[in-house]
């Protein structure tokens, strides 16, 4: 903390604003558009968790089905997909 000897005091006054005018009031949202507002972040939310968890559960699926293959020497893709197993 620094020495007394170094702290400011400065006089002030509260303005709130110029002489004559005078601040109209912030107008609310209605509850009706609260209401959508949340629900419509809940199901980005919840459209989000599903894409997660999608993902989650293909990249596993998609890793036991390459120890269930074995190891894939070779590919090549015509109309569809050969593989070249190593047994």
């Amino acid at each position: 903390m620094p020495p007394a000897e170094d702290i400011e005091t400065v006089d002030a006054e509260l303005v709130t604003g110029t002489a004559g005018t005078q601040v109209e009031p912030r107008r609310s949202l209605p509850p009706a558009a609260i209401v959508g507002g949340v629900a419509v972040g809940g199901v980005a939310a919840g459209m989000a968790t599903v894409a997660v968890v999608r993902h989650r559960s293909a990249r596993k699926a998609a890793k036991r089905r390459r120890k269930m293959l074995g190891k894939v020497v070779a590919s090549r893709s015509f109309l569809l997909d050969v593989h070249v197993l190593d047994r």
